[in-house]
């Protein structure tokens, strides 16, 4: 089936070093306890949680740090005030980027944002800039290790509700409507699959290609700098990278 590699737009999250990791885990955490916030401790009966966590085990989360964020937002003592704030604007030669925050100091993290857009040869627009370039889909990523039939997984995938599939050498990509996400994850997670990447993501209409030294550098470096923020939850972009 057809489909421009989404994993390969997102990949460069991944192997990242013992320190990049903890920061990784620490933003995974806080997610968490946006959700509990949002629907209770119990992942059973709060979709949101369950899909965070499944993200953050994929992302090799141990089990007690996604426990220990669960407490910590449902603990008497939690009054941190943090809230889900997106922006949106362009990188050097027109890439569209969308930057998905949690913070407790909107106006702080809106500064260190427009700051790293300014530093490295774009500029942060309003909302709604870029995003209209971009479909709302959920993606589930199976590592092709060998061992799963490719066409016994794309027929699992379909049958469970999925809307796309394709495959190379790395990796199976499944797309679903984020609607039906959860539902899709559940069903393959009850066939024996495990996933290398499990989330709702934000997926290009259409790829720039950048050719030249100075913007490859640059955008190079801006979503680096996206990444490293504190409040910086997931960056999407049409960079062909």
């Amino acid at each position: 089936m057809s489909g421009h590699s989404k994993w390969a737009n997102i990949k460069h999250k991944k192997g990242k070093s013992d320190a990049q990791k903890a920061k990784v885990f620490t933003k995974l955490g806080r997610e968490i306890q946006i959700a509990v916030k949002s629907g209770g401790p119990d992942p059973e009966t709060n979709s949101k949680l369950k899909d965070v966590i499944v993200k953050a085990k994929a992302a090799n989360m141990p089990n007690d740090n996604i426990t220990r964020s669960i407490k910590k937002a449902s603990g008497d003592g939690a009054t941190d005030i943090m809230e889900e704030i997106t922006y949106e604007g362009y990188g050097p030669s027109g890439v569209a980027i969308i930057v998905e925050t949690v913070t407790d100091n909107r106006n702080r993290t809106a500064a260190d944002v427009r700051h790293i857009f300014d530093k490295f040869g774009g500029n942060m627009g309003n909302r709604g800039c870029v995003s209209f370039m971009f479909d709302k889909k959920g993606l589930i990523v199976v590592e092709n290790d060998g061992d799963i039939d490719e066409e016994t997984i794309m027929m699992d995938a379909l049958d469970c509700g999925a809307e796309d599939f394709s495959a190379d050498e790395d990796v199976f990509e499944i797309t679903t409507d984020p609607a039906a996400f959860s539902e899709v994850r559940n069903a393959l997670e009850a066939k024996g699959y495990s996933f290398v990447e499990a989330s709702v993501s934000m997926i290009p209409q259409n790829y720039v290609t950048l050719t030249e030294e100075k913007p490859l550098e640059q955008i190079e470096k801006l979503l680096d700098a996206l990444d490293d923020n504190d409040d910086v939850m997931e960056v999407y972009h049409n960079w062909e990278s």
